[in-house]
Order: structure tokens, then C-alpha cells, then sequence
């Protein structure tokens, strides 16, 4: 069953790679830092330095992972929860996809990643807005994680409950896209659109 899912979650994932790729790309500037936190097996950084390359601009990606995985095409760093071994203020962005809902202690997780970012937080995440909208992203979410033995809480944040953090933590949004055309079509109708989450968060300079 497991190989199954990952076979059929893989031209699935392609098209997510690039439609975050595709909308994160127009916040990089060049030489910037990015770090990757929860990267997985690193594809999001590697397309991100890729298509920033391809514009003509020159970054350095790199990833953070609990259990990285070994040959990812980005340099990882691991770490075992709690504080991120960087200094404050390290990175020029910093990127969460898909990891806070996976989190036991998702504000914490936050404040790391504004502590080490200097520019942005870029945000990735489900959200429960339309009909059956637990049902929904709880399915896509274990069959995108269960090929790989992730865990899932299916805990998902609504739509206001994203504002009040967003807020609790002073970061104001540059970007804010609640609605996302995140995979190809079909899939799009049951799992995609106001289903998928994503802020471009600017964060504090102090």
C-alpha cells in the first residue's frame, strides 16, 4: 500500500514543487540565505536555488530535518527539536512547508524560524475553509506523509485562526495566497484551492 501511494503521489508532488517554486521565486533577491526547515528529502530548496539560477540570481539554500535522510541535493543540517543551531538572524528567509501541522509545538517552532530569519517567513500550510474541509486535507494529508512513516495530527488552522498568529508573533504579510491551485486539476477540486494556505510573512527587524 505504502509503495503504492508514493507512486501515485509522485506526479502530484511534481506539480506542487512547481507552483510553490513559481510563487515563492519573485521574494528572493540575490545572495540570499534560505533555509529550509523540515525540508524533507531537500526537492523544495534544490527547485528554489534551480529556478532563482535560471533569473539570474545566485542564492544559497539550505535545509534543517529532525531525521535527515541522507543525500538530499542541499546541504542539511540536523537537529533534535527546540532551539535551531544558527544565531539569530541568520538567514534572509525562512521556509515552512507543510511541517507546522505535523508539529507538537507549532508556536515554538515559529519563533525559532523568525529568530533565525532576518527578511521573511514563508509560511506553507493547510487551512479548513469549505465544505468537508477536515475530511479533505486529513486525507491528503496521510496519504501524502504515510509512504513515508510521518506522523499525522490533523490538527489544521481556519482561516482567522492563521491571522491571530500571524499577529501574535508581529510578522504582517507581503504575500497572502488562501487559495491555491496547488495540483493538477482533478485533484484540485477535492484537495487543492481554499484548502491550501500560504504567507509570505515579513518579519520584524527587532
Amino acid at each position: 500500500m505504502k509503495g503504492l501511494l508514493a507512486h501515485l503521489h509522485a506526479p502530484i508532488y511534481q506539480t506542487r514543487l512547481r507552483v510553490l517554486t513559481e510563487l515563492i521565486l519573485p521574494y528572493l533577491h540575490e545572495g540570499d540565505s534560505i533555509l529550509d526547515v523540515g525540508c524533507g528529502n531537500g526537492t523544495l530548496g534544490a527547485k528554489l536555488a534551480s529556478a532563482a539560477a535560471g533569473k539570474g540570481l545566485s542564492v544559497k539554500v539550505s535545509g534543517l530535518e529532525r531525521f535527515p535522510r541522507g543525500g538530499e541535493p542541499i546541504p542539511v543540517s540536523s537537529y533534535s527539536g527546540g532551539r535551531f543551531p544558527f544565531d539569530d538572524r541568520t538567514f534572509d528567509v525562512v521556509i515552512l512547508a507543510d511541517v507546522l501541522h505535523h508539529e507538537l509545538d507549532p508556536d515554538a517552532l515559529l519563533r525559532e524560524c523568525a529568530r533565525v530569519g532576518r527578511r521573511y517567513l514563508v509560511i506553507k500550510d493547510h487551512q479548513l475553509a469549505g465544505p468537508l474541509a477536515k475530511a479533505r486535507v486529513s486525507l491528503i494529508d496521510w496519504a501524502a506523509n504515510a509512504p513515508y512513516g510521518v506522523k499525522c495530527l490533523y490538527r489544521y488552522n481556519r482561516p482567522a485562526e492563521w491571522n491571530a498568529i500571524l499577529h501574535d508573533l508581529s510578522l504582517t504579510t507581503e504575500g497572502l495566497y488562501s487559495s491555491i491551485d496547488l495540483y493538477p486539476p482533478f485533484f484540485n477540486l477535492l484537495f487543492g484551492r481554499k484548502l491550501q494556505y500560504l504567507a509570505i510573512c515579513r518579519i520584524p527587524e527587532s
